[in-house]
Formats: C-alpha cells, sequence, structure tokens
C-alpha cells in the first residue's frame, strides 16, 4: 500500500495544479486521473475550442485581406487540416503536463479513484493511505431530456470537436458561452447556423448592455437566433434533423444537418463512493467551506465539482487554496475578481459587478465607457467594433466591474482583474501610463471618463 501526504483525485486543470502546487510544498503527491491529464479544458474544451477559434480567425482574415493591401486569392477552409491542427495543440500541452507531473516526482496512476474511507483511496487494485484527499472530478455534459438525442448527427460538445467535414447547417441548442463559441466557429466557417434558446441571450455574468450589444451582432453575421424555445424533441426528416418546440401558436422548429447540445455541464460524482461516507452534497454538487474544506476533515474539494463557478481557472486557483490548506496552511478562497471569457467575434471578457447587480444592490455608482472605433491600434488593425465598460463606486471610486467587447477582450480583462483584486480607483487606472498605440489604451480612457473626461472619445 502506497502511502501519501496528498492524493488527488482528478488530473483536470484543478486537480493537476493541486498535484504540482503540493509537491513545490514538499508533499509526497499522488494523482489519480481516469482518461488523459488535463481533464476537459485541456481535451475537450478550452483549448482545442480556441484552437478552431484562431483557425477561424485567421480564415476571416484572409478573406478581408484585399483591405489591408494584400492579394491572395481565394480562401478555403481546410476542416480535416484545422482539426489535425488542433489535435497537434492538445498533444502538445498534454504532453506539458505529463513532463510536469514526471519532474515533481507525483505519483500518477490511471483509473477511477475511489473513496474507500476519509484517508484510504483505491485505484483498479492498488490502494492508497492518504493525510489529505483533494477531489477535483470536474463536470459532464448535462444533455436536455428530450427525444431524438440518439440520431445520428446530434452531437455533443465533444462530439464536434471530432468532426471532418463542415456541416452545411448546424442547429445550436442552448445559449451558454460554449454554445456561441460553436456557432461563432462555424459559422465564420462558412456553415449556416442557427442558436435555439428558451430564454434571451445575455452570457451572464457578462454585463447585460455588453450582452443585449453582442445579442444585435448575431444576425448581422448570419446568426440566426431563437429565444423562447422550450425544446421538446428532436427529429429526423429525411436528409436533415428538425429541433421542435411548442408556441401558443402550435408547434415550430427549425431544420439542420446537424444539431450540437450546448446546455451546460454538471459535477461528476459517478461510482466514486462519496455518498457511503457521508459527504455533504447539494444538488449533486460538493459542499465546501471557504477553505474548500468538505464536511469531513481532511476531504477537500475544487472546482467545477463544486457546481459554481465552472471556469478552468477557477479551479486552477482552488486547486492552490485547497493544496495550501491540506497542508497546514490557512487561505481563503477570494472570488472577488473572477474573470469570464467568452471566444466569439468579437471577443467578450468581463470581472466584477454588471451596471445591473449595482442598480439591484442600491451601490452608489457611476460608469464610462469607450469605443473600440476611437482607439488607434483598434482602428489600425480593423477591429473597432465593441467597447470598453468600467463600473465604479461613486463614493471611493473603487473600481468595482470591467466588461468589454472587441478585440483581444480576454488578454485586456486581466487589467480590469487586478483592479478589483486590489481594490484600485478609477483615477489609479486613468492615471497609470498606458503604451501607446495599444489596446489597453481603451481601459485607460474608460478610466478617464470617470473622472474629468476621456480625451479621443466625446459623448454628445
Amino acid at each position: 500500500m502506497e502511502q501519501k501526504n496528498v492524493v488527488v483525485i482528478g488530473g483536470g486543470p484543478g486537480g493537476y495544479v493541486a498535484a504540482i502546487h503540493a509537491a513545490h510544498l514538499g508533499a509526497e503527491v499522488a494523482l489519480i486521473e481516469k482518461d488523459r491529464l488535463g481533464g476537459t479544458c485541456l481535451n475537450h474544451g478550452c483549448i482545442p475550442t480556441k484552437a478552431l477559434v484562431r483557425s477561424a480567425e485567421v480564415f476571416l482574415e484572409a478573406k478581408r485581406a484585399d483591405e489591408f493591401g494584400v492579394e491572395i486569392g481565394s480562401v478555403k477552409a481546410n476542416l480535416p487540416q484545422i482539426m489535425a491542427r488542433k489535435r497537434k495543440v492538445v498533444d502538445a500541452l498534454v504532453s506539458g503536463v505529463e513532463q510536469l507531473i514526471k519532474a515533481n516526482k507525483v505519483s500518477l496512476h490511471h483509473g477511477t479513484g475511489r473513496l474507500v474511507s476519509p484517508h484510504l483511496v483505491k485505484v483498479n487494485a492498488t490502494e492508497i493511505a492518504a493525510k489529505k484527499i483533494i477531489i477535483a472530478t470536474g463536470s459532464e455534459s448535462a444533455l436536455l431530456p428530450v427525444d431524438g438525442l440518439g440520431l445520428p448527427g446530434v452531437l455533443t460538445t465533444d462530439d464536434i470537436l471530432e468532426l471532418e467535414e463542415l456541416p452545411e447547417s448546424l442547429v445550436v441548442i442552448g445559449g451558454s458561452h460554449v454554445g456561441v463559441e460553436f456557432a461563432s466557429i462555424f459559422n465564420a466557417l462558412g456553415t449556416k447556423v442557427t442558436v435555439v434558446k428558451r430564454r434571451p441571450l445575455l452570457l451572464e455574468p457578462i454585463d447585460e448592455e455588453i450582452g443585449r450589444r453582442f445579442a444585435q451582432l448575431l444576425p448581422r453575421q448570419g446568426i440566426h437566433v431563437i429565444t423562447g424555445a422550450a425544446v421538446k424533441a428532436i427529429e429526423r426528416h429525411g436528409s436533415l434533423l428538425r429541433v421542435v418546440w411548442d408556441t401558443p401558436e402550435g408547434e415550430k422548429g427549425v431544420n439542420g444537418q446537424m444539431v450540437l447540445m450546448a446546455t451546460g455541464r454538471r459535477p461528476y460524482s459517478e461510482g466514486l463512493g462519496w455518498s457511503e461516507l457521508g459527504l455533504k452534497m447539494e444538488g449533486g454538487a460538493i459542499s465546501v467551506n471557504e477553505y474548500l474544506e468538505t464536511n469531513i476533515e481532511g476531504i477537500y474539494a475544487i472546482g467545477d465539482v463544486l457546481g459554481k463557478r465552472m471556469l478552468a481557472h477557477v479551479a486552477s486557483y482552488e486547486g492552490e487554496i485547497a493544496t495550501e490548506n491540506a497542508l497546514g496552511r490557512r487561505r481563503q478562497a477570494d472570488y472577488r475578481a473572477v474573470p469570464t471569457c467568452v471566444f466569439t467575434y468579437p471577443e467578450i471578457a468581463g470581472v466584477g459587478i454588471t451596471e445591473q447587480n449595482a442598480r439591484d444592490s442600491n451601490t452608489p455608482h457611476k460608469v464610462s465607457k469607450f469605443p473600440f472605433a476611437a482607439c488607434g491600434r483598434a482602428i489600425a488593425m480593423g477591429e473597432t467594433v465593441g467597447m470598453v465598460k468600467v463600473i465604479c463606486h461613486a463614493c471611493d471610486g473603487k473600481v468595482l466591474g470591467v466588461h468589454i467587447m472587441g478585440p483581444h477582450a480576454g488578454d485586456l480583462i486581466a487589467e480590469g482583474a487586478l483592479a478589483i483584486q486590489l481594490g484600485a480607483t478609477a483615477e489609479d487606472l486613468a492615471h497609470t501610463i498606458h503604451a501607446h498605440p495599444t489596446l489597453p489604451e481603451a481601459v485607460h480612457e474608460t478610466a478617464m471618463g470617470l473622472l474629468d473626461g476621456a480625451i479621443h472619445f466625446q459623448r454628445i
């Protein structure tokens, strides 16, 4: 029987970070993973989709090349080559994680880890005694319980990442961040895309105004959005699939060659022995305190299995927190500044509260906006759609929220996250020299708008 200070169950962005961090702190560590290291994010989520996003970006830029004085002739999207590049990116990063696990002398076990007792984990025929256990089993796709899920051409988000032929038409069920990302990717590559959603497309927790503006852009890009549709079934109609729902006027539907189920995720807990131990659960998710401790002493949980902030960067952050607490430090999780990114065209990102949050909580606040159409770098790039929006406290000027739609929003949001985390004010941002000409100048100008006024934009 192996003896370890820490056993981590799950090798995704939460689990492998926890294992490596524990090794850095001098612990003997075992990591259990039933599939490839990297979890959903690296193998089926964040990384492969961003590889596809980049291919679609290059394709769109190539089609616009004449705007920049570049003649390149006809442009065609080659899906098999795009998918091959995606696999190459994923394999390189998985290999990198494997090397890090090996270099940090973490004992890796392939299989499903089952909790036998609060200090004993079994994987295959191996039992591992653990002083502390960190559960990081992630999540799985949550499919709608509708008829027709098993029909050929009905895809999960895993399935669509393995396509080798571009569908002529695609119906995306669900307007989650993942759903609109896939809609944007395949629309850019030439597929006719329809998004079917029960509620309005808002992209929460992004600011409501940003969400509305983005929703208005989709039809201009050729993406048809249908809201108020509670899908009840998927049917085969000849060579096409038909997604149907009821309305007061009768049944309605929309056809597509393929259908993508992008209806969210749920915590993964199958066959892990939690209920037998009395682990406290809530709606399928593990309950933890602010130190990420479960109700059983010595057992911690992190990431998607908590059923709250299902983001890879949150899981990695929680992996560090849980590890430090398991090894004798005392550190609370702090969720004041959790950035959210949506890799669409244009990109969207947000951190902190929205303007509506401020209103609902009666927080005295001020709001400033600056369009990328007035940013020199964005104009030079030919990427002028979108804006930066900053919300600050009306009394002390502290930054409460930053929301961005525009070029490289996912990169720019780091400044907003740091401002909120450090308690910076609009004045702090405005008085910080930003390099010219760069996109972050748009954040600088937005902050100036909260003081004496932006220099390069006159609000009428």
